[in-house]
C-alpha cells in the first residue's frame, strides 16, 4: 500500500469526530485569513475531507476542492452539493484550470507524501495556474529535525485545550499499530529543510517567504507563502 491507497479509505489518523471537527475548523480559519478578496478564486489541493469548505467558499468567490482519493470527492461533493461556490475536481482535473486564473491555492500536509520529482511537478503546475499578483501557501512542512515524538506532543496539546484528551491518548495507541505507522516506516515522510525549500520554490520561479505560524496546530511544522516572480524578482534571484 501506498499513500494515496491509505488515504482511500477510513483512516484511524483522527482520534475522534471532535478531534476531526476542531482540526478542520482551524484550518478553515487560518484558510479565511489568508483570503484577499471576497471575489477570490481559490484552490485548496490535497484538501481532505475539508469539513467546513463551505466557510471558506462563503468568503471568496470560488473554491476549488480538489483530493487525489475518490472516497473523499464522493463525500465532499455529497456534503457540498448546494454550495454554488464550490467546486470539487480530482488532482488530475486540477490541469483542466485556466492559466493564470487563481488568486490563492493552499496546499496544507501534503508534500511530505510526494516523491521530490512530484513536488517538483506540483510546484511548475502551480506557478501555471497562480495570477502574477496569487499565493501559494504550502502548509505543515516537516523539518527534518522533527520527530513522531514532536507530532505527538503537539496533538495532546491540541487535544488538551479541545477537550478530547482521552480520545487522544486511544488515538495514539490506535495508529502506533496501524497501517499508517507501517507505511511511515516503509515508504517515509519528506522532510525538508528551510534552505531546501528555498531552493526548490525558487528554482520553480517563485518568490518564497516563511509564514509567521503554520496552518493548524501543530507549530512545529512550517508553512511557507510564495509568489509568482516577476521579472525583477527573477533577475535579482539570478544575481545571488
Amino acid at each position: 500500500m501506498n499513500w494515496r491507497d491509505y488515504w482511500n479509505q477510513d483512516t484511524p489518523i483522527y482520534a475522534s469526530e471532535r478531534h476531526k471537527l476542531l482540526h478542520y475548523r482551524l484550518l478553515a480559519n487560518d484558510i479565511i485569513g489568508l483570503v484577499p478578496s471576497p471575489g477570490a478564486i481559490v484552490l485548496d489541493y490535497g484538501c481532505g475531507e475539508a469539513l467546513l469548505a463551505d466557510r471558506i467558499a462563503a468568503k471568496c468567490g470560488r473554491l476549488y476542492l480538489s483530493d487525489a482519493a475518490p472516497l473523499v470527492r464522493e463525500r465532499l461533493n455529497e456534503r457540498f452539493r448546494d454550495d454554488e461556490r464550490i467546486t470539487v475536481l480530482s488532482t488530475d482535473d486540477v490541469a483542466g484550470i485556466a492559466e493564470a486564473s487563481l488568486d490563492l491555492i493552499v496546499v496544507n500536509s501534503l508534500i511530505q507524501y510526494l516523491s521530490l520529482d512530484e513536488f517538483r511537478a506540483l510546484l511548475k503546475l502551480m506557478h501555471e495556474k497562480l495570477k502574477a499578483d496569487g499565493t501559494l501557501v504550502l502548509g505543515d512542512i516537516i523539518p527534518p529535525d522533527i520527530s513522531p515524538f514532536t507530532d505527538a506532543k503537539a496533538l495532546l496539546s491540541f487535544a488538551w485545550q479541545g477537550g478530547f484528551l482521552r480520545s487522544a491518548v486511544s488515538g495514539l495507541a490506535r495508529t502506533a499499530f496501524s497501517e499508517y505507522r507501517r507505511i511511515r516506516e516503509e515508504v517515509g515522510l519528506a522532510q525538508y529543510s528551510t534552505e531546501e525549500i528555498v531552493d526548490l520554490l525558487e528554482d520553480a520561479s517563485f518568490v518564497p517567504e516563511r509564514a509567521e505560524r503554520n496552518l493548524g496546530h501543530n507549530q512545529a511544522r512550517i508553512t511557507y507563502l510564495a509568489r509568482p516572480a516577476h521579472a525583477r524578482d527573477t533577475e535579482d534571484l539570478s544575481e545571488r
